[in-house]
Parts: structure tokens; C-alpha cells; sequence
């Protein structure tokens, strides 16, 4: 052995045992029946394995075929160990083994059915190639029936390694006849109630490309494996998997990690039926032959559904590595954690139909986060999340209703730095917050900003915040400033949000007094904050003096009262005064003609109001 392909073989072996070690999702072994020549092309058959090799056997005459000079290919028995090794290796059927290429084989999970892999003895194609072809055959029991080749056999192209369904009314292959995409294409074919083979059928465009795709598998459970030189293969043939929906059309294709695919061949895989350990075939460096099985375990199932990919990034746009990102439902119930690589980059397989969110994390750096659902037809979610430098200062808010502190989503704030006078938008997430960074601030340095909030349904609110900063770390506006949002419905009376105090007047006046002057301002300011709010202000009376008194009083008090606010809000038709006199009683004090009801004072007070309800948003 020469010293270089020595260290291949050494740099092979650490290889992959490193990545088998991480016990991620595959554990790879070579098969202790392999020998120098090449093994191939396992195929599950009554709890065994059959596969094809290259070994002579007992056979007087030796012969071999100018492809790699090695003898022709034999279908061999084998049994499977409790560790997945084999054992016990015999040839499968010597009727079945020809002169010539026998193998790779299929079987329906009765075992009464096999399609079989072999040349076509009887004649070359044009260009004096020998062809492979595909013949079937069945059990009854004690006996296979004599093969019988399939109807689309031809001397001008191959057909071969097929793989049957488990009832055995499909099987794929893969053929070079024309009409494909590539060097081999796959196909299927349904069988006819009278044992036949219908019409081959093109997996089409997604699975079949401009390369070679061949040795398909499809299982129970409806997944197909293949192997393919296109996909994204990093190197000869490298082993892929899909689902087949229930309509018959393919999902998204992943090609499976190391230590399942590598830089050299691999192909052929199997699965068991419980999804737990299978078999593949590989040249990889390191083996004992030309091609070699391999057994794994698959420790984790393979999962399809749809994925949902991003990059981690900072506020500049660049790409960070080493960020902690966590998936979690929307009941916050953490589903995984990926921490991204060199290009930020981030991927998870997600369950269909669902809301889900990400966070990501570093050290310095303030948390991102986004929100990303599978609710749509798109197999693949972008949601990418930008991390922000901590500076040291920081400003952080949380919004609630007012009431019952219920976090908000979805609110619209507009924060303001009035020393320079530049504006931003932030909308709040799942956790009704937000973070901003306060870059190259110092010690005792002041800071300023406005800050309106907004969502419909909830009074707008603008408030300023001056602070001066004594030390670093979070500031917590909400903590300081009474943010809380205000729910509003039509037909609510502001002044009750508010909290606005009685408006009083002079006797027998309707000029508005400095006093009330000064809870009407309170309404200005609403509804200079909200100016799509329109309102109709009522003022009301006791009953005490005549019905006709009171309700022209209260008319003109009410008049006077929303004219003092038109006068200083945008849009002045969206307020209007209207007197009720004393037609609305909140209590049982009334006192018209014969009918009075004695009450303290404090109960006709309840009566002279004036209230401010919402007619519009």
C-alpha cells in the first residue's frame, strides 16, 4: 500500500467515526461478509438480506466482464445478526444465478414476488453493447416460476434495480431509455391484476435531472430513496430521500449527511420496516473491496413537512456565526436549538399548519427574534433575525392593557429622540416589547424621546420620557411612565378612561369655568391623539327645577362645552354637544309633579354629569 492512499484510508476512518460518534442521526458499519471484491445492492427478503457480489463461488469457468474485470454478479442470502452485521452467506438460488450479471433483486413483503436485475443473454444493442434487463418471477410456495422479462425490455437500453411496494403493485427502476432527462432516469410502473406490467412512468422533473439518478427504494411508510450524481451530490453518487404524498407527487428532497454520503459512491440504500436500521452500499476509502454494504442505525426518524430557514444578522446587514437560535411553538415550548454557522445560517424541519417563533442569542449582543408560520403552500419559510450590539445603555418597554396587564401584540410605536429628531416605527411581537440600544451614550448624559403608541381598538397614547443617565444597563420605560393602553368600544364613555372629574358651572351659566377648562383639555388631547375618534359630549342635569329648565340648560352647557374643544382639535366636526337634561337619570331621584323621591345630596350630584361617548372609530 502506498503511503498516500495510506492516509486517505487514515483520514477516511477518523472521519467517520467522528461524525458517527456525534450520534446525530446515522451510526455506520461496515459489513463483516464484505470481501475484496465488490458487494452491493441489499434488498430485504423473509427477514434476510439478498445482495449481489462479484465473487466466483464454485464455478469451473471463470468469467468476467470487461467493465472492472471481476467476476460477474451473483445474487447472495445472508442473515441479519442483532447488531446488523450478516452472516451465514449462501448463494440465493443457484436457477436463478446465470453465466452472466443476476442482481440486484426486489421483493414484495409476502415474498411471493421478485423482479430481478440481468443482462440480456440473447443479443447486443446496435453500438454491440450487451443491455441489462428486468424479469419477475413468483413463489408458490416451493417453487419460483421460470423469470419472465418485462414487456419494455430492449436491446438498445438498460432497465434495472428495481424496488416493488410492499403489496407489490408498483415498482420503480431506473433506465436509460430515451425520452429521460440524463445519463439514467427513474420511473415506475403499476401491475395489472393479471400479474403484468402497465405503461413505465417518468418520476418527472423534480426527481430526474441532466445526471444520473438510479437505485430507487421506496418504503411502506412512503418514502423514496435514490441515489443521484445531481441534487446538490457532493461527489459521484449520494443517497437522497423524499416523501411521496397521497396524490403521487414528491416532496421536498433532502440528501441525507455524513457519514451516509461522502465524496465517492454511495447508493442502493434499504430500510427496515420499522424504520430503526438499514443497509447501504459504498466505495468509500477505507472499505475492504471495490464496493462495499454497510449497515446503520437510524437514530433519529426522518423527517418531511416543511422547514423553515433564516440568517442571523446584525443591524449592518452582516452575517453572524455562533448565534444560539430556539424554535419554539406558539405556547412558547421550546422545540429545538441550532446555533448558526459561518454564514449565519440557520434551517428547521417543522410540522405543517402551524405558528411558530425564533429567538436567537449571543453574548454582547441584544436577543433578535421573528415570528413564522406554516399556514401557506411554500415547503420552505424564510424568517431571518437581526441581533442588535448592546452598547451598555438600553431602553426597554413592555406594553399592556390597562386593567389587567394583559401584554399587547401588534402595537404600532413611534419613538421620537427630540435631541436630534429622528423618528423610528416599532411594531411589538409575541412578548409585546421592545429593545432599542443607546449607542455612544455616556455617563450622565440626557436623553429625550417621544413615544406614541397605537393599535386599533385602544386610545393612542404620547408621552415623553427625559431621563438622565447615572449608570448602564436597561432602562425600563414602563416602569417610569404609566404606558398602559386604554380598550375602547363605541358607545364607552372616554371620561370614564380618563378619569376626567365633574365639570362644574356657574348658576344658571353655560361659560366655561377655568376649572372645567381644565378637564376638557383632557378630551383635546385625546382626541388630538386620535384623530379618527369621534364623540358626542352629553351633559345632564338633576332633577330638581322644571324638565323644560333643565333641558335647555343642559343644552347649552353641553354646546359651550364641545365648542371649547372644536376650537382646538384637527377635523372640529368630530366632536358634538347635546343636552339630556334630566331625561337619563343614573338613580331613583326623580322629583317631577307628584312623584319626588327624597335623596341626599351626594345622589343628585351622581346626576349632573357630563360624559363623553365614543359614536365612532
Amino acid at each position: 500500500m502506498n503511503k498516500l492512499k495510506s492516509i486517505l484510508i487514515l483520514l477516511s476512518v477518523i472521519l467517520v467515526g467522528s461524525v458517527s460518534s456525534q450520534a446525530d442521526q446515522f451510526v455506520v458499519k461496515n459489513i463483516n461478509i464484505n470481501t475484496d471484491q465488490a458487494d452491493f445492492g441489499t434488498a430485504y427478503y423473509k427477514g434476510k438480506i439478498v445482495y449481489v457480489s462479484t465473487r466466483e463461488g464454485v464455478k469451473g469457468i471463470r468469467r468476467t466482464w470487461d467493465g472492472n474485470h471481476l467476476p460477474f454478479l451473483d445474487m447472495y442470502l445472508a442473515d441479519i445478526e442483532s447488531d446488523n452485521q450478516l452472516s451465514n452467506r449462501r448463494q440465493f438460488r443457484k436457477d436463478i444465478n446465470k453465466k452472466f450479471h443476476d442482481g440486484p433483486a426486489t421483493f414484495s413483503k409476502d415474498g411471493k414476488l421478485m423482479v430481478f436485475t440481468r443482462n440480456n443473454y440473447q443479443e447486443k444493442s446496435s453500438d454491440d453493447i450487451v443491455k441489462l434487463q428486468l424479469f419477475y418471477s413468483s413463489f408458490n410456495g416451493e417453487l419460483w416460476s421460470t423469470p419472465k422479462g418485462v414487456h419494455f425490455n430492449s436491446k438498445e437500453y438498460s432497465v434495472g434495480q428495481p424496488s416493488i411496494t410492499a403489496d407489490g403493485k408498483t415498482m420503480y427502476f431506473a433506465s436509460d431509455m430515451p425520452g429521460g432527462r440524463g445519463g439514467t432516469d427513474l420511473y415506475k410502473v403499476f401491475r395489472n391484476n393479471d400479474g403484468s406490467w402497465g405503461k413505465p412512468i417518468s418520476l418527472g422533473e423534480k426527481i430526474n435531472t441532466p445526471g444520473k439518478e438510479m437505485f430507487p427504494f421506496v418504503h411502506a411508510n412512503g418514502m423514496l430513496f435514490f441515489s443521484s450524481t445531481n441534487h446538490e451530490s457532493t461527489g459521484g453518487l449520494d443517497i437522497f430521500v423524499c416523501e411521496i404524498k397521497d396524490d403521487g407527487n414528491f416532496g421536498k428532497i433532502k440528501r441525507l449527511e455524513e457519514p451516509m454520503n461522502g465524496p465517492t459512491d454511495d447508493f442502493a440504500l434499504v430500510l427496515n420496516d420499522e424504520m430503526t436500521k438499514g443497509f447501504f452500499s459504498s466505495n468509500r476509502i477505507g472499505g475492504k473491496g471495490d464496493d462495499d454494504v454497510y449497515s446503520f442505525d437510524l437514530l433519529k426518524p426522518l423527517t418531511f413537512g416543511k422547514s423553515i430557514e433564516g440568517i442571523a444578522r446584525d443591524k449592518d446587514g452582516n452575517p453572524m456565526p455562533g448565534v444560539q437560535v430556539i424554535l419554539t411553538d406558539e405556547n412558547n415550548n421550546i422545540i429545538e436549538t441550532i446555533v448558526t454557522g459561518s454564514g449565519g445560517e440557520y434551517s428547521f424541519s417543522v410540522d405543517t399548519d402551524k405558528k411558530y417563533k425564533l429567538n436567537g442569542s449571543k453574548e454582547d449582543y441584544f436577543d433578535g427574534s421573528n415570528l413564522a408560520n406554516t399556514l401557506g403552500d411554500d415547503a420552505v419559510i424564510t424568517a431571518d433575525i437581526t441581533l442588535e450590539k448592546d452598547p451598555g445603555f438600553s431602553l426597554y418597554c413592555q406594553i399592556t392593557e390597562k386593567g389587567n396587564g394583559k401584554p399587547i401584540q401588534g402595537v404600532k410605536i413611534t419613538l421620537t429622540d427630540n435631541l436630534v429628531d429622528k423618528s423610528e416605527v416599532i411594531m411589538t411581537d409575541a412578548n409585546a416589547d421592545f429593545r432599542r440600544g443607546l449607542e455612544g451614550r455616556k455617563i450622565n448624559d440626557r436623553i429625550s424621546y417621544n413615544l406614541k403608541f397605537e393599535k386599533e381598538g385602544y386610545l393612542t397614547k404620547v408621552e415623553t420620557f427625559n431621563k438622565l443617565l447615572t449608570k448602564p444597563g436597561q432602562i425600563n420605560i414602563h416602569e417610569e411612565l404609566d404606558i398602559s393602553m386604554d380598550k375602547i368600544d363605541i358607545g364607552s364613555d372616554i371620561g370614564k378612561i380618563i378619569d376626567i372629574k365633574p365639570i362644574y358651572f356657574d348658576i344658571n351659566k353655560d361659560k366655561i369655568r377655568p376649572d372645567a377648562a381644565l378637564e376638557l383639555d383632557k378630551i383635546v388631547k385625546v382626541m388630538n391623539e386620535n384623530p379618527k375618534l369621534e364623540i358626542e359630549l352629553g351633559s345632564h342635569t338633576d332633577c330638581r327645577a322644571s324638565a323644560a329648565y333643565n333641558q335647555k340648560l343642559s343644552d347649552r352647557r353641553a354646546k359651550s362645552s364641545a365648542e371649547y374643544v372644536r376650537k382646538q382639535i384637527t377635523n372640529p366636526d368630530r366632536i358634538n354637544g347635546k343636552g339630556y337634561g334630566e331625561s337619563k337619570l343614573v338613580n331613583k331621584c326623580e322629583c317631577e309633579g307628584s312623584k319626588k323621591v327624597p335623596c341626599t345630596e351626594e345622589e343628585h350630584q351622581l346626576n349632573r354629569r357630563t360624559e363623553f361617548k365614543i359614536i365612532k372609530m
